[in-house]
């Protein structure tokens, strides 16, 4: 699936799911802006990988929970290629705690994060893609966010939130050429499961239909594909990438 010459920001590429989303969308022909926020050695790093698949690449620390981060990462993207196709909203942290003992910095700080991060994200690019009445917008939900999870009332919140988002943002723009989809993963193996005792990461198999932890790969697929031609006449959608989890 090509995406030759197409623009792409993705939230949160420095390591993890977003890297493999970054590392995906070059591979199919896109020139990408990689962001992620504090350490600047993940993003080099990435951007050494995109360069190296003969692609493009532009590395922008930002905090993407502030506007005027936000505003800044979308003007040098602009300011680097002139325009901008594809936004992947995959930035997101957790801080999981059961609700009694949850404190309001940790609501806040995964609300701002997770859900008001691809508020502002959205809305930044929006402006540039309404005038190319071409764009694609693809965030990352989460199983969480469709059936709940204990001890994770905020991070649940915020990713049903972005699917809540995301339906009603595909009605805004349509007639502008714009899909606005979410990709909701499962259980992926990534640095913090592989953190998990091994009994446990076989306990979280057991709950997948496929019998198998997703990898940062899959996903990437699932962008890949949201963002190409080929997917065209699909928006408003929630698309699992789960192992079969949402219907288990």
């Amino acid at each position: 699936m090509s995406l030759s010459d197409r623009v792409a920001i993705v939230t949160g590429s420095g390591r993890g799911i977003g890297r493999a989303i970054a590392l995906g969308l070059a591979e199919a022909g896109a020139n990408v802006v990689v962001n992620d926020i504090g350490d600047a050695a993940p993003v080099k790093a990435v951007v050494g990988e995109i360069k190296a698949l003969g692609r493009q690449a532009l590395p922008v620390l930002a905090d993407v929970s502030s506007s005027s981060d936000v505003d800044r990462l979308v003007e040098e993207a602009i300011a680097a290629y002139g325009r901008i196709d594809i936004l992947v909203n995959n930035a997101g942290i957790a801080r999981d705690q059961l609700l009694l003992r949850m404190t309001e910095e940790e609501w806040d700080s995964v609300l701002a994060v997770d859900l008001k991060s691809v508020f502002l994200c959205t809305r930044a690019v929006l402006k540039y893609m309404v005038k190319q009445r071409w764009g694609r917008v693809i965030s990352i939900s989460s199983i969480t966010g469709v059936r709940g999870n204990p001890g994770q009332a905020n991070y649940a919140a915020a990713k049903a939130g972005i699917i809540g988002f995301t339906r009603t943002i595909a009605r805004e723009v349509a007639s502008r050429g714009i899909t606005v989809n979410a990709i909701a993963p499962g259980f992926i193996d990534t640095e913090m499961t592989q953190q998990l005792k091994e009994e446990w990461r076989e306990e979280l198999k057991k709950q997948v239909p496929l019998g198998r932890l997703g990898s940062p790969r899959d996903v990437a697929e699932a962008v890949v594909f949201l963002a190409g031609e080929g997917a065209g006449y699909i928006t408003g959608q929630v698309l699992g990438v789960d192992g079969g989890m949402a219907v288990a």
